[in-house]
């Protein structure tokens, strides 16, 4: 499977994890091709994997209980972890869906399997506690940028850790992600490109 060599470099890039400590996980590793609108993990049941996105997106969203309407939370694409992290690490039901909105390819690994690593050894531990650390930056910064950040500054902050995006899934996911109507998100577009 040579997409597992795509994971051991984005290791050795993310936690620094040397080649044999890399190997220790090769058994566990399967690989899975999603279809555009499967989902990964769904609302009220626990998310047991941790994927690694080799290519695709993905969308953990909730749906309003009023409205119906569903709002995206967290937007995934390639060379990214796709996982409901707070039910992974606790191991109860997950808040939100999690959904592939293009047909996709993940590597992904069972929590049993990942706990065994971090037992086995010192690097696992470290990426272990790197990607807890990573998962509660991603969610700070998510939250708070509603807060400090106008929709411009987070449209700008989307094309950045995810400038393919745009290529992959309709303007009206991205809105919802962004918090703001479609008319805003062609107004935003619009004025960064006459810049």
């Amino acid at each position: 499977m040579q997409e597992i060599d795509i994971v051991a470099y984005a290791f050795s890039q993310f936690a620094k994890m040397d080649n044999a400590e890399f190997e220790l996980s090769k058994p566990h590793w399967k690989l899975k091709h999603y279809k555009k609108g499967e989902f990964y993990n769904q609302h009220r049941t626990v998310c047991k994997f941790l994927g690694f996105i080799i290519d695709g997106v993905f969308r953990s969203y909730v749906v309003d209980e009023k409205s119906g309407e569903e709002k995206n939370v967290f937007l995934y694409s390639g060379n990214q972890f796709v996982v409901t992290f707070k039910s992974f690490i606790n191991q109860m039901p997950c808040d939100y869906h999690t959904q592939a909105m293009t047909d996709a390819t993940v590597v992904y690994i069972h929590i049993d399997d990942l706990l065994q690593l971090y037992q086995q050894s010192h690097q696992w531990e470290t990426f272990g506690r790197l990607l807890a650390q990573e998962a509660f930056n991603i969610a700070m910064d998510r939250a708070e940028s509603f807060v400090f950040k106008t929709p411009e500054q987070r449209y700008l902050d989307l094309i950045k850790y995810h400038p393919q995006i745009f290529n992959s899934i309709p303007l009206y996911h991205i809105s919802s992600y962004l918090g703001i109507q479609g008319p805003s998100l062609s107004r935003i577009r619009k004025r960064l490109t006459g810049k």
